[in-house]
Order: structure tokens, then sequence, then C-alpha cells
């Protein structure tokens, strides 16, 4: 038995995959030369057997994984975390309150935040880019659908204040703190 989250399934084979990819270039003479490897996400793909009263709800659990993306922990004769994909099941006679299942999960790395994010607020007003986009002009519809002989015009200047923004101030640290 193994187990996807805390949902049993009776597991028949687990086939991982551990794939990487090698960048080659052309020679004239011989093999192509390989100058580069790089692993790819590691996958593995199960096939089994979910049986019993609870194995609607089993199926109902994988659904809404795969669908939303959710990371699960799968421990079986490997123990692997990663996403669900390709879920198919199968419906046979031979199997009266149950199904086959087969799914490949897939490893998943989670980026963690920028460390910007832990520095003090001073040092941090220092490390974040500042983007200011100006000042946008808005487009007003001015047609009218009768024509009129006379024009007006009317002239008039908005002066607008500007905040002045408190200059921020360099700080500095000790040497061997974290942030000097």
């Amino acid at each position: 038995m193994a187990k996807v989250d805390s949902h049993y399934i009776l597991v028949e084979q687990e086939s991982p995959n551990f794939d990487v990819d090698i960048t080659t270039q052309p020679v004239e003479k011989d093999i192509d030369m390989m100058d580069h490897v790089q692993r790819k996400a590691r996958t593995m793909g199960i096939t089994g057997v979910v049986a019993g009263s609870g194995a609607s709800k089993v199926l109902a659990y994988l659904k809404k994984a795969s669908d939303s993306g959710q990371i699960v922990k799968y421990v079986g004769r490997m123990a692997f975390t990663g996403i669900i994909s390709g879920l198919a099941t199968g419906h046979t006679n031979q199997i009266a309150n149950g199904f086959t299942i087969t799914f490949t999960m897939t490893e998943v790395r989670v980026a963690t935040s920028s460390f910007a994010e832990k520095l003090p607020t001073p040092v941090k007003a220092q490390a974040i880019k500042i983007v200011n986009s100006g000042v946008k002009q808005t487009k007003t519809k001015t047609k009218s659908k009768t024509k009129t002989k006379t024009k007006t015009t009317t002239k008039t200047k908005t002066k607008t204040k500007t905040k002045s923004k408190e200059p921020v101030t360099k700080v500095k640290f000790k040497p061997g703190s974290p942030w000097s």
C-alpha cells in the first residue's frame, strides 16, 4: 500500500525517470561534442488500483490536486514530492468497487522570496528600484453632432503642487553584519 498525502492506493508499479539535457555541437570528424549537461525535473509514473468504500473520495482528491497544481507527497517503495499530471482511470468489470489508476508525478521547485524583503526599511529603500511612470494624459471626446459657426476657446492654467519627498539617507553598518 502506498499513500498520496493521506489517501491509500494499491500501487502495482513505480517508474522513476531521471532525464538530463545534453547540449551537442557538430564537428567535422567523429561524433558531436557535448559541452553542457543540465538536469531536468524528476518524474515518476505510478500505476495501481484504488478500491473500497472510499475510492470515490480518493479520485475526487486526486482530480482536485491535479487541477489546482497542488504539491502532494507520495510514499510507497520510493518517496516523492511533486505535482500530479496525466491522471487517467480505468473502470472495468474486474474491479467491482474501484478502478485502476495511472498518473505521473513531476518534481517542483518553489521560488523563495528575495533577500531584500528581510532587510531593514532604510536599506530596503536603497535596494529596491523605484519605478515612476510619469504623468499620463486622459483623452476626452469633444465631438458634437450639430454644427455651429461660433467658436469659443478658453485657456486655463492649472498649477499642481508636488509633494517633496524626504531624501533617503544611506545607512552604514558595522563590518561583519549581514547587510554590510
